[in-house]
């Protein structure tokens, strides 16, 4: 028998806590990812306060609704997590997928001076001039009022890098978004692997930058496809994820 969306959104979801953690790109039991179910967004999946990601299974998985003030109260709920993710549910109904997390090259490079990824490859080119980049950090993002400000800066954008902090990446599908949160700490880790060097960067120009970036965006299967292939593996792994 088919599975119904939200049952194949909590295997899809459980699968890139996993996943996450397999590649050691996880923060201790902090971060957090959602995915709406609703037409409207407001009805989203989210991982319960403080559970480690490589424990994750698809029944763990909270349902919220992004309207319900009540489930800032919730012991099972983060306070973090609800003010970012419910604001972006609450007034982003297109977006679908959103992950959070503190990968170590990202987040180094979001604390430069200058936040950016400047195109040397074609996993850097990915993002160039479509990322958003937030210098305002001011402490835990727990108020309704901060995770409205993170939503605001989203507009017309689908990556947050957030100074000080870490990323914030968006998308149609958890497996888009999986794919694009791994390519852009390996971006990352390529830039600032090239910086470690101490020679000059050789800056792809913004014409090929440019043609690099839109075909990374015709190829949204290539990124799907990359999330399940490592959603196989985890599968296999411990078919537990699916319970």
């Amino acid at each position: 028998m088919a599975l119904s969306y939200e049952e194949q959104a909590r295997i899809d979801l459980a699968a890139t806590f996993r996943i996450i953690a397999h590649l050691g790109m996880h923060e201790a039991v902090a971060n957090h990812f959602s995915a709406a179910i609703s037409d409207d967004g407001k009805q989203f999946l989210l991982n319960p306060k403080w559970k480690h990601f490589s424990r994750i299974c698809a029944s763990d998985l909270l349902l919220l609704n992004a309207d319900d003030a009540s489930s800032a109260a919730r012991e099972d709920v983060d306070a973090t997590a609800w003010a970012i993710h419910g604001q972006i549910h609450q007034r982003l109904p297109q977006v679908r997928a959103v992950l959070h997390l503190h990968p170590i090259y990202t987040t180094s490079l979001a604390c430069l001076a200058h936040p950016h990824i400047p195109p040397i490859d074609q996993n850097s080119a990915r993002y160039f001039r479509r990322l958003a980049v937030d210098t305002l950090y001011g402490g835990m993002a727990d108020t309704v009022a901060e995770g409205a400000r993170l939503a605001s800066l989203l507009q017309g954008h689908s990556r947050l890098l957030m100074g000080n902090h870490g990323v914030l990446v968006t998308a149609p599908t958890i497996g888009e978004a999986f794919d694009d949160i791994w390519t852009l700490e390996r971006a990352c880790q390529i830039v600032i692997t090239a910086w470690s060097s101490g020679q000059p960067l050789q800056l792809l120009s913004d014409e090929v930058a440019e043609k690099t970036a839109r075909d990374w965006e015709k190829i949204g299967d290539f990124s799907r496809r990359h999330f399940e292939e490592m959603k196989l593996l985890m599968i296999k792994a411990d078919p537990s994820l699916a319970d």
